[in-house]
């Protein structure tokens, strides 16, 4: 679930409202994407250019790399006011050793090994923590237990299909509490809308091919709708796309939709293997941190990438990409009641207003 929907995640509607809501989302997705359908793209191309979506692309990866940096000294056991027990330094380790793995798995790696970086680096830091853990647990020293192994002792070996609690709640629901919700999701869905065209804008970039164009943004965009309604009877939040997801691609190489379409399908199935589920919750924050820093740092990198023909020796190109980098890397957002516009919409959003307005003066010179 994207961030922009947390705010509305927040209300006091209970988890039918949850489920409600994404539905809601995903049926805005579905209208504008055929709003675009016959409307096309080329507007969009002309409403945000490079000059636009490249810093734009580029902070979804920078304001990210606080939640990096900030896991990168954290283990997963947690004392009673939730703070982490292990020595940051000692999670350093942890978080730079996977972060190493990662560069030379991808860097001078076989094949094999170029494909799958991130889980080799995982596992690597993976065992360096359970080294140090398992040295603290047998010295009864907090400062080395970093993995939470206790999470296997109360691991649940049958799914709990929560999500059927919220039908119940269905006979509750009336005018007001439909209202209610719709006020808080539908906006939200028109703003991740400018987060899917970026990401899909720094996908097509990483693999040089227009994908707005071909299969087509409204089919994107579909897709996005139909996977939150469908989801949303299964306990699912609102889709939304993931800069994560395209850092993936850009390290890797592999952008294949078989390769996507069969991850997917394992990860489905292995959600109903309790040990590999729990295995995953065990992975301590450090680690993660590690690997983050290659995912945001490529997401940024790949959206300056996206303006490196753009002049900016030119006072209007200067002006956009400024003030698009300081609004998102600066946190700017807005916020009405319980609806949230992030930084990166903020960002886009005065990018956008910017650069017509700039674009709209001519310049005296070429007279």
């Amino acid at each position: 679930m994207s961030a922009a929907f947390a705010g509305a995640a927040t209300l006091n509607a209970g988890y039918t409202g949850l489920l409600i809501g994404a539905v809601m989302a995903g049926l805005v997705y579905v209208v504008i994407a055929l709003i675009v359908k016959f409307a096309g793209v080329k507007w969009i191309s002309k409403l945000m250019p490079p000059v636009v979506i490249g810093p734009t692309v580029a902070i979804i990866g920078l304001s990210l790399a606080g939640n990096a940096i900030g896991d990168l000294t954290k283990g997963s056991v947690l004392d009673e006011s939730f703070a982490p027990v292990a020595n940051p330094h000692l999670a350093l380790i942890c978080g730079l050793v996977t972060l190493l793995v990662v560069i030379i798995c991808s860097v001078f790696g076989k094949k094999m090994a170029k494909l799958i970086p991130f889980i080799i680096g995982i596992v690597a830091g993976y065992a360096v923590a359970t080294v140090f853990t398992l040295i603290g647990n047998a010295t009864g020293n907090e400062a080395f237990q970093i993995i939470d192994f206790a999470k296997f002792q109360n691991m649940q070996w049958l799914p709990d299909f929560t999500f059927l609690e919220a039908f119940k709640g269905l006979k509750d629901i009336n005018g007001a509490y439909i209202a209610t919700i719709a006020v808080a999701y539908i906006p939200v869905a028109f703003v991740v809308f400018a987060e899917h065209i970026a990401d899909h804008k720094n996908l097509s970039s990483i693999i040089d091919h227009d994908l707005l164009e071909d299969p087509g943004l409204h089919r994107t965009l579909l897709g996005d709708g139909v996977g939150s309604i469908a989801g949303a009877f299964f306990g699912g939040c609102p889709n939304t796309t993931y800069g994560e997801s395209v850092g993936c691609v850009a390290i890797t190489g592999n952008a294949s939709v078989l390769t996507i379409l069969a991850t997917a399908i394992l990860a489905i199935v292995a959600s109903f293997f309790a040990p590999f589920v729990t295995f995953l919750a065990t992975i301590p924050s450090c680690v993660m941190g590690g690997v983050c820093m290659t995912l945001y740092g490529f997401i940024a990198v790949s959206g300056l990438k996206m303006i490196q023909n753009v002049d900016l020796g030119e006072n209007k190109n200067l002006f956009v990409v400024a003030v698009i980098l300081i609004a998102g890397v600066g946190g700017m957002t807005l916020t009405f009641g319980k609806i949230t516009i992030t930084s990166i919409a903020c960002a886009l959003i005065l990018g956008i207003i910017v650069n017509v307005l700039v674009s709209s003066h001519k310049d005296e010179s070429a007279k």
